[in-house]
């Protein structure tokens, strides 16, 4: 009898060993892409109005992943946001695609060093495994966050990468180089950036609506910190020209616009 009792004394502890596995996704509240993009205040101002945000692509992937390596009671998964209280419904969102739980940092995003130096502070003082975000933002398309908080938090930090595995100890990934692929294994604690083919988008059903208007969203203000960036103006792109057609017996024609105009040859 005493040895059945070690053994399932020993099955318990490995159980909970095996599900201990915490992972952060942090996540942007980005403008759909089909947002016409406008400018206020002499252009130094993103105009908000009348505009509809969304999860960042790139972080569904991410935490879509997360959320796999989780599956069957492995784990949690939590998400975090810097933002004020308007990025609530695309937090909420996150949590019906199947979060467990939700953070958001009480503050406007105003660049990236700022938005990585909250999401350490915050680790900082809560154990994860392992930390996920999208490659980039599709607004500024910058790619620095997850880089700046491996730096703040001395952990790896690997970027854009197409495959994630992990064992409980090690993960596994895969990310695309010049020429081929590259394999990399990691133990302990890292953040990494997900691009597509990470994982597939999931699409929350009524039940994780639902469930996600329960779900906790803690909300903490944010440290402070000397700001480093400052916007100057936003330019939109310039307008397209009007195409120019050339008949086909006037290749002439065609190489003069390309040599003078153009300026390709």
């Amino acid at each position: 009898m005493q040895k059945d009792n070690l053994s399932l004394s020993s099955l318990i502890t490995f159980k909970n060993k095996f599900i201990s596995m915490k992972i952060l996704v942090c996540i942007s509240n980005v403008p759909d892409t089909t947002t016409k993009i406008t400018f206020t205040n002499d252009n130094t101002q993103f105009n908000t109005a009348g505009v509809q945000y969304i999860v960042n692509p790139y972080d569904e992937i991410a935490l879509s992943r997360a959320i796999e390596l989780c599956e069957g009671g492995k784990g949690t998964v939590t998400v975090l946001n810097v933002g004020e209280s308007q990025t609530d419904p695309t937090i909420r969102k996150a949590l019906a695609i199947g979060a467990d739980d939700a953070v958001r940092v009480n503050a406007a995003p105003r660049d990236a060093y700022f938005v990585a130096y909250q999401i350490a502070e915050y680790v900082k003082s809560t154990d994860f495994d392992i930390i996920l975000c999208g490659r980039e933002s599709i607004d500024y398309n910058g790619s620095q966050v997850a880089a700046m908080v491996g730096e703040f938090l001395d952990i790896p930090s690997i970027s854009i990468i197409k495959k994630l595995d992990y064992d409980g100890t090690t993960a596994t990934i895969e990310r695309e180089i010049e020429g081929g692929k590259e394999v990399i294994s990691v133990t302990g604690k890292f953040i990494a950036s997900c691009s597509e083919g990470t994982a597939e988008p999931k699409i929350p059903n009524m039940r994780g609506i639902m469930s996600a208007r329960t779900k906790p969203l803690q909300v903490i203000e944010a440290k402070e910190i000397a700001q480093v960036t400052k916007v100057q103006q936003f330019e939109t792109p310039p307008a397209r020209g009007a195409v120019k057609l050339i008949p086909a017996e006037e290749t002439e024609k065609l190489i003069d616009l390309l040599h003078q105009e153009a300026k390709v040859i």
